[in-house]
């Protein structure tokens, strides 16, 4: 069974109960009262890739769509604008509520494949873990030469470099690129520190959620 059934199975079908407990600032869903102002505030509510504003987000888990959430592109479209927060007149933290419903939904192995913004936040974490910095050499080698799923696109790659070398060039003339950054690149000085507090954090929030293996 996996992570997904499992936790389905634990809450049965309270989708809600589940998402005040697994999800940060989940506990505020419920004080949504549908005014819709999160929605008219949003920069990015009206493009094609939303699946739902964020106030249907909210009563779609009170109704107990879990799997329509879940499987949703929306929360992976937030820019951290906070424009929602702002203007909310009960001060939700949508912001982080969206987050924390991607941050779920990949946890247990349902968020969208394919999705961007969930690529390149893979991308760039695993990037910054490695030595506590980020090498964006590295960095913009992996975003040019790799597809939404993470597979290696020789041909993307060549293009998407191409249509980025004036840009590249200019980096290299101001020194805010450095093409020896392929062979390592700068780093913290304590790694080992930073894998132990990473760790430390993952064991924590996994104790804390109590997300089961898969």
């Amino acid at each position: 069974m996996s992570a997904n059934q499992q936790m389905a199975a634990k809450y049965k079908n309270n989708f809600l109960k589940e998402v005040e407990g697994q999800v940060e600032m989940g506990e505020w869903v419920k004080m949504c009262m549908q005014c819709g102002v999160c929605s008219g505030s949003c920069p990015t509510n009206f493009q094609s890739s939303w699946d739902h504003p964020p106030q249907e987000i909210f009563m779609m888990i009170r109704a107990g769509k879990r799997e329509e959430v879940l499987t949703s592109k929306s929360m992976w479209m937030c820019t951290s604008c906070y424009n929602c927060i702002v203007r909310c007149p009960r001060k939700i933290p949508i912001t982080h509520i969206m987050h924390g419903l991607a941050n779920y939904a990949h946890r247990l192995g349902v968020a969208p494949k394919g999705q961007p913004t969930r690529a390149f936040s893979k991308l760039f974490w695993n990037n910054c873990i490695n030595t506590g910095r980020v090498n964006e050499l590295k960095l913009s080698l992996g975003l040019y030469f790799k597809n939404a799923e993470g597979k290696i696109d020789i041909v993307q790659g060549i293009k998407q470099g191409l249509a980025m070398q004036k840009v590249a060039i200019g980096l290299l003339l101001a020194k805010r690129l450095n093409p020896m950054e392929i062979f390592g690149g700068h780093k913290c000085k304590d790694q080992k520190g930073i894998h132990a507090m990473l760790k430390k954090a993952n064991e924590i929030e996994d104790k804390r959620k109590a997300l089961p293996q898969s």
